[in-house]
């Protein structure tokens, strides 16, 4: 029987992950080599390869992190929300601020998510997939309900990737924790575009 992965090892593959991240967002996925991540860690290139077999394998590993957090957060909101703690265009609101407190502290994971899914292997490129799908229909889900005077069928999509354009590619030009505008603030903007344009 194989021995039980220690909480150092999983710490140790954490810190891989952001590494790599980081490395992908800097040189492209394509360019990064194993090699770059280990320099960047200050280990070596067998050293890495205890934690993960491939190069796609930290990929994968990242971007699975990645969207069962952001999934994560949309069971978190919907949870309070049928507690009644939040009515349905607060729940909106309540996740758009928490997608982008996680974009504020995973801004590579997140260029990761957009640009490099592409490489990996077919299942596991669907199963990425249809998580952001996933995502994706909650998303509109919780749209609908804030907006139901002026969301219907015909629009939802349009309005849904309208949101996701906004909040989506801050981590190009928005800086965590530098210059006048914060994470925060932004949220506050964006819903305050959404209720202006789409309150009844």
């Amino acid at each position: 029987m194989a021995r039980p992965k220690s909480s150092q090892h999983e710490i140790k593959r954490d810190e891989i992950l952001e590494i790599a991240a980081q490395c992908f967002a800097e040189r492209s996925y394509f360019a990064a080599s194993m090699n770059d991540i280990a320099a960047a860690g200050g280990t070596s290139k067998a050293r890495l390869y205890h934690y993960y077999e491939s190069k796609e394998a930290i990929l994968f590993d990242l971007l699975d992190r990645h969207t069962q957090r952001l999934l994560a957060l949309i069971g978190q909101v919907e949870a309070t929300a049928q507690r009644g703690r939040l009515d349905d265009r607060a729940a909106l609101h309540e996740l758009i601020r928490a997608f982008l407190e996680e974009y504020e502290t995973s801004a590579t994971r997140h260029a990761a998510l957009l640009h490099d899914t592409k490489f990996l292997g077919d299942t596991q490129r669907d199963l990425i997939l249809d998580r952001q799908r996933d995502v994706v229909s909650a998303v509109t889900r919780f749209i609908r309900r804030a907006y139901p005077q002026r969301v219907g069928d015909a629009n939802q999509t349009p309005v849904a990737m309208m949101l996701f354009g906004m909040i989506n590619w801050t981590f190009t030009w928005l800086r965590p924790g530098g210059g006048s505008l914060s994470y925060g603030d932004f949220a506050g903007q964006v819903i305050e575009v959404l209720d202006r344009g789409l309150a009844a």
